[in-house]
């Protein structure tokens, strides 16, 4: 089976980024990963700032908002797309994953219909 793993938390006011130690770490989680033939696809996403959202409501013209979005917690910063046995199989792994965001990161994970 295959799992998003959703990286939440995007902090549009900013500009410093992860730190070296912290884009290290998880490098080696990634190549364990890769080692283990979980990863299918995994990246990490601009700010916020960077995106559009495009709202739909009924037959109008869909309206478009450009970032940054206000619902920080809400956001995508990265994402994984894994190999799994289980939804369980893929939460012990991600267990092991570095915090997301150093300070206290969030990953939601959910099965990939299909």
């Amino acid at each position: 089976m295959r799992f998003l793993v959703m990286v939440k938390g995007d902090h549009p006011g900013s500009p410093a980024g992860p730190s070296a130690a912290h884009l290290e770490e998880m490098a080696k989680f990634n190549e364990r990963l890769l080692a283990e033939d979980r990863i299918v696809l995994v990246e990490g996403l601009t700010s916020s700032a960077d995106g559009v959202r495009v709202l739909f409501d009924g037959d109008a013209e869909p309206k478009l908002i450009d970032g940054p979005f206000a619902e920080s917690k809400e956001l995508v910063a990265g994402f994984w797309v894994l190999n799994g046995e289980s939804l369980e199989d893929v939460v012990e792994l991600m267990k092991q994953a570095p915090n997301p965001e150093e300070q206290g990161g969030v990953l939601e994970i959910r099965p990939i219909a299909g």
